[in-house]
């Protein structure tokens, strides 16, 4: 029985899982060989696959492609037209599928509407690339990167607030009292 919703105006391949409670919207078409986890949310007009796996609490809004290469772990959020590549050098007249590059997105981490990731990188855990920004290196976790190229301004919370580090290298959200330690340039959650 299918615990899942697909709009009857998208086409979803043989050999695809879905988890329950997934939406996938108008238009979007889920290729062969890919997994999607539970609870997720695909906008409109998105392409997943082929042979790509997505954690549970996914948000993918409107107009995004995710091809083969591309890795998204739990709770991750997509901004609508935001764009991966999957080939470093691609040429029309080269077939180039031996040589796709890996992009991890770690849980939790959230790109902004329009961003571009190129492939290769990884995107650390809760990290925030903000609207537009273009990452060509690896993001740290809780790191809160902008720009055409993207750099680090800052340090983001579990729940997206800017960290704000006292003499002490701790910062605490205001959202929830989660406590944040800044040691060797990177940003540990302190568990109570």
């Amino acid at each position: 029985m299918v615990k899942y919703f697909a709009h009857e105006s998208s086409y979803i391949d043989e050999n695809v899982n879905i988890g329950d409670g997934t939406k996938i919207w108008h238009f979007s078409h889920v290729l062969s060989g890919t997994t999607i986890g539970e609870n997720c949310s695909f906008g409109q007009n998105c392409v997943v696959g082929p042979k790509v796996n997505i954690g549970n609490g996914v948000k993918v809004q409107n107009n995004i492609s995710i091809y083969e290469g591309v890795e998204v772990e739990d709770d991750v959020f997509l901004g609508p037209s935001m764009v991966f590549t999957n080939v470093t050098n691609p040429r029309a007249f080269i077939v180039r599928r031996e040589e796709f590059k890996i992009t991890l997105l770690k849980k939790g981490c959230s790109i902004g509407a329009n961003a571009t990731v190129v492939c290769g990188n990884t995107i650390g855990r809760y990290a925030l690339v903000g609207a537009g920004s273009v990452i060509n290196k690896d993001v740290k976790d809780f790191a809160l990167m902008v720009g055409v190229p993207a750099r680090q301004i800052g340090w983001v919370s579990v729940a997206g607030n800017r960290l704000e580090f006292d003499e002490n290298n701790i910062a605490i959200d205001s959202f929830d009292n989660t406590k944040y330690k800044l040691q060797n340039d990177e940003v540990v959650l302190i568990e109570e």
